[in-house]
Formats: C-alpha cells, sequence, structure tokens
C-alpha cells in the first residue's frame, strides 16, 4: 500500500472499562501507512494478531467493550466488524456442517446400479455422470481435446481438501496448499461450532478435510483418469487447497481476504468459491432492521472482500462463485431470515429484514467474479438454485435429486465425487467390511485401493464445473507466466466461457412452479417454489448466457 500518513485521532485511555476479549477484522484505510494504522488501531484499545499488507486488513484482539466506537474515531481506520469471543473447547462431539448438504432423504430406498463395463476410455463410475455428459466432459468429449495442464493451478477454497484421496491425491499440489483457518470451538452463546480441535494447533493440515464441501468440489474439478471411480472436469490440472472455511462449514471475512491475496501471488489461475462469507447471506450497508453497528460490519465485509477479488482478479486469477442456494431472484427484493448466522456478541440471533436488490451476498456478487446457477439432469435449472438476469453468469451441473417423474429424492440426479473415507467412518455410514451402508455413498476399487463417493446437490457443485471449463481454457490459450506455470487474462478466461456455453432459453411459460416431496416419519411432505425466469435465450436469469460446455470451450 502507498504511504499516506492520517494522524491517530485519540490516544488510548488506560482508565478505559475491560470486558471479555474479542476479536476483530479492521479495515484500514486505503492509502494508509501501516504505521498510523497500527497507532490507530492501539489507541481504540486493540492489538494486531494477523495482518494482511496487500490489502490492508487485520485481525484484532480487544477487551474494550467500546472497540467499535473507538475505531470509527479514528482517521486511518475505514471499517469493522465482528469475528469472534474467544473462547474454550466444549468437550462434546462435533455438529453437522452449516452447509446445506441437500441430499435429499437420508436412507431412501433408491439403489444406485452401474449399467454395462465401462471401456478402457472411460473410468468405472462414468456411467454415473450424466453432468460430465451434459457439458461433453467425456472420453469422446473435451477429454480427447484437452484434458488440462499440470502446471494450471485451481484454487479451492472450501473446508479443505483430503489430498490423500486416492482420486484427487495424483492432481494434489501439497507444496503450495494453505490453510488459513482457525478452528473455532465455540461460538459467543458458548455453543458447539467446530468442537475440539483434532491438532494442538487448532489449525489442521493442508491435506485436511473434516466438512467433505471441498474435497467433494475438487474431486469435480479435477479428479484424474486412473482408472479409480470418476474423473473431473480438467483431468490433468492441479489442486492447490485454499482452506478458507471452518469445519462446520462456516465462511469467515479474514480468511477469505487471505486465500484470494495468497491466490494472486502464487501463480492460480482460478479460484472455486462455493460459499458465501458469513454471517451476513446479504450485506446491506443502511438496512434500518439493522443495528448501527450491524450495518457498519457489513459496509466492512463488501470493501475488504472487494479488495482481495480486485487484488487477486488484476493478478490473473479468474474467479467464480456458486450463485447460491435460496430459491429467489436476487436482482429483486427479497425476505432474510437467516441473517446474521454466526452470533458474533452473546444473545444475538437472526431477525427478520428486507433485503432490497441493492444489499450484496459476497463474494458472488463482487465484482470481477462469474456466479454459476444449477442444472439437474433434464437441463432444467435445479429447483433450489437462485437466478437473476445479469446476476448469473452461466449455468452448469448442479445436481437435481428431484428431476424426476414422482419428483421424489434420487441419488442418481445429484453429482457423483470423492468422499474422505475418513469421515465415512467416523459418520457410521460403511459396514463392518467398508461397504457404504447408505445410498448416497458408493465405493470404486482398483486392485486393493479403495476409494469413496458421494452424492451431493447445490450451486457449490455446479460451480466447480465451471470452474474445471476455466481450467481447461487457461490449459489451451495460455501462456508462461514467470513462475513457470500458464497464465491467461481473467477476461477472456470469462469471454470464451460464456461465449462457448450452450444457450439456453427460459422455461414457457416463464413462470414455473417447482414441485418436490421430502419425507417426514412415513408421510411424504409436498413443497413448491413459484420461480419466474427472464431475458432472452442468449442471456436470461436462470441459465446465464447458457449451460457451460467443455468441448465448445477448447474447441473455438
Amino acid at each position: 500500500m502507498a504511504a499516506l500518513a492520517f494522524p491517530a485521532s485519540a490516544a488510548p485511555n488506560p482508565t478505559q472499562a475491560k470486558g471479555a476479549e474479542s476479536e476483530y477484522v479492521v479495515l484500514y484505510k486505503e492509502g494508509v501507512s501501516l504505521g498510523w494504522a497500527h497507532q490507530a488501531v492501539r489507541a481504540a484499545g486493540g492489538k494486531v494478531v494477523h495482518e494482511n499488507r496487500d490489502v490492508g486488513v487485520a485481525t484484532v484482539r480487544s477487551d474494550n467493550p467500546e472497540f467499535i466506537h473507538a475505531v470509527m474515531n479514528q482517521r486511518a481506520l475505514e471499517g469493522v466488524a465482528h469475528n469472534r469471543v474467544i473462547g474454550e473447547a466444549p468437550k462434546t462431539k462435533k455438529k453437522a456442517a452449516k452447509i446445506e448438504r441437500l441430499v435429499g432423504v437420508k436412507g431412501a430406498k433408491n439403489k444406485v446400479a452401474l449399467t454395462g463395463k465401462p471401456s478402457k476410455d472411460t473410468e468405472p463410475l462414468a456411467d454415473l455422470q450424466w453432468d460430465m455428459k451434459q457439458m461433453h466432459a467425456t472420453a469422446d468429449g473435451s477429454y480427447k481435446k484437452e484434458p488440462g495442464d499440470k502446471r494450471v493451478l485451481v484454487g479451492v477454497l472450501d473446508t479443505g481438501v483430503d489430498g490423500d484421496h486416492p482420486d484427487i491425491a495424483p492432481n494434489f499440489n501439497r507444496r503450495l496448499s494453505r490453510n488459513f483457518t482457525h478452528d473455532i470451538p465455540t461460538d459467543a452463546n458458548g455453543n458447539e461450532v467446530d468442537g475440539p480441535c483434532e491438532f494442538k494447533s487448532c489449525v489442521d493440515p493442508n491435506n485436511w478435510d473434516d466438512n467433505d464441501h471441498g474435497t467433494h468440489v475438487a474431486s469435480t474439478i479435477a479428479s484424474p483418469r486412473n482408472g479409480l471411480g470418476m474423473a473431473g472436469v480438467a483431468p490433468d490440472v492441479s489442486i492447490v487447497n485454499l482452506r478458507v472455511g471452518q469445519d462446520s462449514g462456516y465462511f469467515f471475512l479474514q480468511p477469505t481476504v487471505d486465500g484470494l491475496t495468497y491466490a494472486a501471488k502464487n501463480g492460480i489461475d482460478v479460484v472455486n468459491m462455493s460459499y458465501y462469507i458469513d454471517p451476513w447471506l446479504w450485506n446491506c450497508g443502511n438496512n434500518p432492521a439493522d443495528s448501527p453497528e450491524d450495518q457498519l460490519e457489513q459496509r466492512t465485509i463488501i470493501k475488504a472482500a472487494q479488495r482481495a477479488l480486485d487484488f487477486a482478479h488484476k493478478r490473473g486469477v479468474t474467479l467464480i462463485s456458486a450463485a447460491g442456494n435460496d430459491f429467489v431472484d436476487y436482482t429483486k427484493t427479497n425476505d432474510d431470515a437467516t441473517s446474521p448466522d454466526f452470533p458474533s456478541v452473546p444473545g444475538e440471533e437472526p431477525h427478520d429484514r428486507t433485503v432490497p436488490a441493492s444489499c450484496v451476498s459476497m463474494p458472488s456478487e463482487g465484482e470481477h467474479v462469474i456466479p454459476i446457477s444449477a442444472t439437474g439432469p433434464s437441463g432444467r435449472k435445479s429447483y433450489y438454485s437462485s437466478f437473476g438476469n445479469g446476476y448469473v453468469a452461466v449455468a452448469a451441473p448442479g445436481g437435481d435429486k428431484v428431476d424426476n417423474a414422482d419428483q421424489r429424492p434420487d441419488d442418481k440426479g445429484g453429482i457423483w465425487a470423492a468422499y474422505p473415507e475418513r469421515l465415512a467412518k467416523a459418520r457410521g455410514e460403511l459396514n463392518a467390511d467398508g461397504t457404504p451402508n447408505v445410498p448416497y455413498i458408493i465405493r470404486s476399487c482398483k486392485g486393493d485401493k479403495c476409494a469413496y463417493y458421494q452424492s451431493l446437490q447445490g450451486t457449490s457443485m455446479a460451480s466447480p464445473h465451471a470452474v474445471g471449463v476455466a481450467a481447461l481454457i487457461v490449459s489451451k490459450y495460455g501462456h508462461r507466466d514467470r513462475q513457470g506455470g500458464l497464465t491467461l487474462d481473467p477476461g477472456f478466461v470469462e469471454k470464451i466461457l460464456r461465449g462457448t456455453a450452450t444457450a439456453k432459453a427460459c422455461p414457457s411459460p416463464s413462470t414455473t412452479e417447482y414441485v418436490w416431496y421430502t419425507k417426514s416419519g412415513d408421510e411424504w411432505v409436498k413443497h413448491t417454489s413459484t420461480q419466474t425466469c427472464e431475458g432472452s435465450k442468449g442471456q436470461n436469469g436462470f441459465f446465464g448466457n447458457g449451460i457451460v460446455d467443455a468441448l465448445n470451450a477448447v474447441s473455438s
């Protein structure tokens, strides 16, 4: 940052009252010198414990109960957001992840059957991959034309990647992988979040995934063609784990900023971001339903995240994100009863608020980001996928387990990808002989080596399909960078991604009533959602410029 000095507005008050120590994320004024920024933090009663100097964002601890107000009295500081109350690890087991898995009814009696034998050019579970067929990422499609280049680096900003999974390990770049998170035992109310730390430092290794989400994403992008399980969209590119999500599935501001700036400085070509930055689904700078402190927090999240996105985009990183699983049009006014979803102060709970289209979900609505909606096996927009004309860039297979005649959940309609064996064992999903005892997990073996895969659905699953195509584009058209890899301008990558997608018109009529059933006890419960597609065949709210096509992208 260029040096631009601002005097601190006030000195620390040695007599100020002390409260419980809390963590905050503080945004430095753009262009301010680090010395003045540090002095301002101290004057507000804080201590910097982590700092991202590339974009001027710091994690700060303070026991000053008026720290937020004190920060805003400092001219060298521009924003502040709660991070967490410092807590102790509980002695209980972990809760299920926050990420909505959308896997339908566990224990449903649908069976996954493989038809025929794979040819020598396909992977054993290729018959399950309707998603790859939909976008022509197959042995007789894009694999033959361009399977990817090992020099292309894809960053998975997620809950971690199981780098030892047999169908990820060959393409996993352990040297560049990093974990930007610390496990959080409890929240401000004392409720368990990540649970007890598995490692003494509370920092998991860079090849670890306690959630499963990040491993599934990585597998979809780049599982290799190795005669085991299934292949990803770009089976010869490299996966870099840039862990920014908690075990529990929360994603906070500082790790996202750190992951993006690291990607920019280490030659990462494309990143996948299948999440929104907690605790606000939509960030509103002046929503009357929120307190002044909450409004400030949301403005800080927008500004800090955008600085990191700008930093990465300027340095050649193509930024791709999931559009969201909220059933709604992001270009309209919506209701939000889920935010804040993580209590930063004791007693804080989500509250109802009306959210105009000017509010933004980050990172998907950030500048330079390519948002991806989801499609099901029939090619329709998935029932859960968020949408919006001018919001969605392109669509990609994300799974739709009720995209079938009877509208009951069927795991064959999900996206199959790698699943950590350690989690399958811990969750009781395997029999004593290692075979799965639930329908949403399958096993593939090659000799004495076995691997597990699970069926999920969500825009989280759609985004990595588009990321895989972007990686193929860089592989095909990229040029050498200073670090010996390949690089390609993100604007050019986006132009090819959009321009080679298969255009798909809005359904007719344009308003669709989605119907699906879930099981509650012995009863099937009907659900409906009415959604309207706006726009032309070439660009609309459901599919953007169309469904991504891997073969078209490397044949243009």
